[in-house]
């Protein structure tokens, strides 16, 4: 029985017992706390908790799942057994308030023994030490005994909330095969397989432990459907299953090289990390150095590693694409679909990484055979990172194969001294401000709304790199006050400009409010003498601001007009916002088409012509998630934070300055699209008069 017979007869015997069949949701989940969809009840998750309505009561599905990062990482396992995926696709089906456990258990063992025809003598189940009910009723069904566990056998979504005891079916795949029963010693051994699990939600548990009966009892199963297609076609590795071996023989037939023991380990990490990377894109995510783009670049990269050890070189995965269609396009048609864009991202992620990997890998030849003790040193491992972009996973991965390892503390002491160096080389004067400890923070709390007649008192005066307590007219200098009306440089956005006036005289022409820590600095030049301990009223270019604050809100609708016309995947990483004037960078792994900047343009001028209100809001952090207001990566946020929301068309978290109807923006005009590194690129557009 193949991939797709099993898929088949799982969703026909759901759907035949009143099931609705839907198809697998998309591999990045609709939650900020994990970086891919890891199980088959991620996308149930808020209805299972009773956050969200059920839209029926009775689900089977078949879902694509990815486990190659953070608390959820089989990845270094990978290639070294038969049962590990980065990629796997699980079979499930969920009852919503509807039926309980007899029913399940009913179904799940019907399914296995009548439909599927399992050998009942060779299935194991276990259930909760606490739960009487569910063993009594494999005992009814079945005539079974099962084996009673306890945190095997229990699911929760969290110290508190929804929980209850699970009850697993397990396969036996034969004396041959070394291990024990499950909870026993030696339950490791894999002669039994867990195959599934019926997960009982009947609990609420609070904060001291106490459960109480939920008024609705769910019910979420799990099967991998890797593990099912080993037991129906009768083999102990998955990648001896139809699928994996038909992957197997695209993999010979592109490298040019025949499996065989010793390189068996390397056809089977291309072959799931084909999987993982081609379903990954399709589904919008791109390569990049952060969040789940890394996780699918370290798993490209990995395997390109492989078949460089197999003899191969050049573009790999993107050359495999089509044999992954061939076997899994049926059941999952986007895969087809996106095969262009596809295809282009891996082999511009290949051909990247392809130079770099031929590069480092010389130095890294050359120092082998000098090491002591079976280690890189640190410094090596360092000079490949900062030389040839080598992260240092990678090269951990790539000396993993040969049996050595690398001194990680010299790494990252080498990574310090050079963050000092990088500080202690810093021209300019942020430096020299930052020093001054004893000065406090500057007051800009008016910086939304500048008020008129604001009396300020100078607190320092820079000068030539040193800090005096008067300067002349014509002199060059940097001025902190108490408070002021200015907008420092933050965030992307530039600095306010405009003067320092005395009793109405201008004494100084900003050119720019930069900032260092928390002090706001004006820079520029004097017109009049200016003391430390003077008085003087900072005022700003309106017209200059209104420029900028159009400019800003601009940049907003040009993120959400790339994440639609794009993907949702699309991600700012860095931006510059000057009067009527922006540059925007954002992942993507490749160049857009020019009918992909006009329609993004076109999408901006017609919010901007709609002239939506932009709202201005302060809230508390959890109430501004709870919103959906999207935050840029690496940016830390205070408890209280600043909402920009466009219409219904954008809402983010946002300290800068902004206008109040995007009509202001009078008009956009994308000036050019180009790269700046692997798998970012960058947009510069007009906006306002600019733009006309």
């Amino acid at each position: 029985m193949t991939y797709n017979d099993i898929r088949k007869q799982f969703l026909q015997y759901f759907e035949s017992h009143g099931h609705k069949i839907v198809p697998s949701a998309s591999l990045i989940p609709n939650d900020p706390t994990l970086l891919f969809t890891v199980a088959g009840m991620v996308p149930w998750k808020g209805i299972l908790q009773g956050t969200e309505p059920a839209f029926a009561p009775r689900v089977a599905d078949v879902q694509k799942c990815i486990r190659a990062g953070g608390k959820h990482n089989d990845l270094d396992e990978v290639g070294y057994d038969g049962r590990h995926h980065t990629f796997f696709e699980m079979l499930g089906n969920w009852s919503f308030g509807d039926y309980f456990k007899e029913e399940a258990i009913t179904m799940s063992w019907e399914l296995l023994t009548r439909v599927f025809g399992l050998d009942p003598n060779r299935i194991i189940v276990t259930t909760h030490i606490s739960d009487d009910e569910a063993t009594a009723i494999w005992k009814k069904v079945t005539g079974k005994d099962a084996i009673r566990l306890d945190k095997d056998n229990w699911w929760s979504a969290g110290d508190t909330g929804p929980c209850g005891p699970c009850t697993e079916m397990h396969y036996d795949f034969g004396p041959d095969l070394p291990g024990g029963l499950p909870g026993s010693a030696n339950e490791d051994g894999g002669r039994y397989v867990e195959i599934w699990n019926d997960v009982f939600m009947q609990y609420d548990r609070d904060a001291n432990g106490v459960l109480s009966p939920l008024p609705k009892q769910n019910v979420d199963t799990g099967a991998g459907l890797e593990r099912f297609a080993s037991i129906m076609q009768n083999v102990h590795d998955n990648y001896d299953t139809d699928l994996f071996v038909n992957l197997i023989h695209a993999i010979e037939s592109v490298t040019g090289v025949k499996r065989n023991a010793e390189n068996i380990p390397s056809f089977k990490v291309i072959a799931d990390h084909l999987r993982a990377v081609g379903f990954a894109v399709a589904d919008g995510v791109i390569p990049s150095n952060t969040d789940r783009g890394y996780v699918i670049r370290r798993i490209l990269r990995r395997a390109m590693r492989h078949g460089q050890m197999l003899g191969h070189k050049g573009a790999l995965l993107s050359e495999l694409y089509p044999a992954l269609i061939t076997e899994m396009g049926e059941t999952y048609p986007e895969l087809a679909r996106e095969q262009s864009h596809v295809v282009d991202i891996i082999r511009n992620e290949e051909n990247a990484f392809s130079d770099m990997l031929q590069n480092g890998m010389k130095l890294l030849d050359s120092e082998l055979p000098k090491l002591n003790n079976k280690t890189l040193p640190g410094n090596v491992a360092f000079k490949l990172f900062d030389t040839y972009g080598f992260p240092l996973d990678l090269t951990q991965m790539i000396l993993r194969d040969k049996g050595l390892d690398v001194d990680v503390a010299g790494f990252e002491k080498c990574m310090a001294e050079q963050k000092e160096r990088s500080r202690a080389d810093t021209k300019g004067t942020k430096v020299l401000w930052e020093s001054q400890e004893q000065l406090p923070a500057t007051d800009d709390t008016a910086k939304y709304a500048p008020v008129d007649n604001m009396e300020s008192t100078v607190l320092a005066i820079l000068r030539n790199g040193e800090f005096v307590q008067a300067a002349q007219a014509g002199d060059n200098v940097e001025v902190a006050l108490d408070k002021t009306v200015f907008y420092g440089t933050q965030g992307g956005q530039v600095g306010d400009r405009g003067e320092l006036r005395r009793n109405g005289a201008t004494v100084m022409n900003v050119a720019e409010a930069a900032r260092a820590n928390n002090i706001v600095i004006h820079k520029g030049i004097l017109d009049r003498e200016l003391w430390v301990g003077d008085m003087v009223t900072p005022v700003i270019n309106t017209a200059v601001r209104q420029q900028t604050a159009r400019a800003h809100t601009a940049t907003h609708l040009l993120q959400a007009a790339l994440r639609k016309v794009l993907n949702t995947d699309v991600e700012q990483r860095g931006s510059k916002v000057s009067p009527d004037s922006v540059r925007f960078d954002f992942s993507f792994g490749r160049a857009m088409t020019d009918d992909e900047k006009a329609a993004v343009e076109k999408l901006i001028n017609e919010w901007i012509a709609a002239d939506m209100p932009v709202a201005h809001e302060e809230m508390d952090i959890e109430s501004a998630k709870a919103r959906g207001a999207m935050a840029l990566f690496g940016e830390k946020y205070g408890d209280i934070v600043k909402v920009i929301t466009a219409g219904d068309v954008s809402c983010e978290l946002c300290g800068g300055t902004h206008i109040y109807h995007t009509g202001e923006i009078i008009k956009a005009e994308i000036n050019k699209e180009k790269s700046i590194s692997s798998g970012i690129r960058r947009i510069t557009m007009f906006v306002g008069t600019l733009a006309e």
